[in-house]
Order: C-alpha cells, then structure tokens, then sequence
C-alpha cells in the first residue's frame, strides 16, 4: 500500500501543498499530468529522496517519513535509469542485495531467477553502455524489484522506447506485477501506456491527486 497524508513540500518557487494519494496494495497505479505539476517529486518523496515539509508518507502499512530510502522497502526506477556504467549486469542485479548483506547463495539464486523473469540471462557479464533502451529498462527494472520491496516506483519508464518494445514492455510489466504482487506507482504521459497497464488512474492537477478510473 502506498499513501500519502497531507503532504506538503516547497523547493524554491515549487509548493505541492496538502497533497493525498492511497493506492491499495498489488494495485498497478498511473499518475499522468502536465510538465511541472510535481509528478516526479511525488515519486521522490515517497522513496525518501526528499523530504516532506509536513504530513506523513505510509508505505505497506508503515510511516516512513523519517526513514532514510535504505530503509523504506521501495524499489525505483528513475527517467534516466541511472545505471552504473562501471557494473555489468550481473553486478547491477546483485547491488541491492549486497548492500542488505545478503548471503552469496541468496544473491545467485535470486540473480538467476531475475535473469530468467527478465529474460537477460544472455546479457549478464555485459556492461550497460552497449544495451539497447529496452534491455537497459530490463536492467534497472531487476535492480530495483531485487531485495523484494513493498512498493515499485517508475518514472517515465518506456518514454524513450520505440513502440514495438514499448508493447514488450508492457507485456512484461504485467507480467512482473503477477509474479511479484508489488504496489506499483508509474508516472507517464502517455494515455496508451495508461490504458494497458493501470488497475488505478490518476492524475495531477493543481497539486491535488485525482482518481481518473479503474480498469474492469
């Protein structure tokens, strides 16, 4: 589950204010809006990479809103991936377990299983600099889903994908939210993309979360 409770936030002129969002859990949510609205800094507050002025952000049940984002069992993937250009990808499915000391059986197993679910299994001793978009999306996406977290954050994910591995992509989402049940928040601008993937719509208007719809 993933809410937010009266959250505000301000940055030098930018102000979300009173902001709330709840989004059950499993549910596959969409936040769209116009450029500048606040969508990626939502998604920044929610995994601690900033800070709330005031109100409270719940994840899975818990307030987190002090907690660093080690700390809040969620996984993120940001609009420009942030890939390390240092690490191949066996190194970026393994970098999240590593720092929860996980144990080396647990890090292989659950590194064969992400490369089998992702299908990158040929890919894994390469280095990131020669994916194309779609393998580096499916690259970040095991980063982000590998220590298991409550809730998954995506931030224009298939924006620069061309339309045939945007389908793909979307296949795959779908199938990630099966296999894994996490509570997805993705923001898009993108009403197709919408419309494949969302369980739940929203939009951002004027600072305010709007449900736009559900799907079935």
């Amino acid at each position: 589950m993933i809410e937010l409770r009266d959250v505000s936030y301000s940055a030098g002129a930018f102000r979300l204010q009173d902001v709330s969002l709840s989004i059950g859990a499993g549910s596959y949510a969409v936040l769209m809006g116009q450029t500048g609205q606040g969508k990626t800094t939502i998604l920044e507050l929610l995994c601690g990479l900033r800070r709330v002025t005031r109100g409270e952000v719940w994840i899975h049940g818990e307030d987190v809103t002090r907690l660093s984002p080690a700390d809040r069992q969620v996984g993120y993937v940001p609009q420009d991936l942030a890939l390390f250009p240092n690490l191949n990808v066996r190194e970026h499915l393994e970098f999240a377990l590593r720092l929860r000391r996980a144990g080396r059986e647990a890090i292989a197993a659950r590194t064969a299983e992400l490369s089998a679910i992702l299908s990158i299994g040929h890919l894994m001793e390469r280095r990131v600099g020669g994916l194309s978009g779609g393998e580096a999306q499916r690259v970040a996406l095991g980063r982000a889903i590998s220590f298991r977290p409550h809730v998954l954050l995506l931030d224009e994910p298939l924006s620069a994908l061309d339309s045939q591995t945007r389908v793909e992509m979307h296949r795959l989402l779908k199938e990630l939210k099966v296999a894994t049940g996490v509570t997805t928040l993705h923001v898009t601008h993108n009403e197709e993309e919408a419309e494949a993937l969302a369980d739940l719509r929203l939009r951002l208007v004027d600072g305010k979360i709007i449900a736009t719809g559900k799907s079935g």
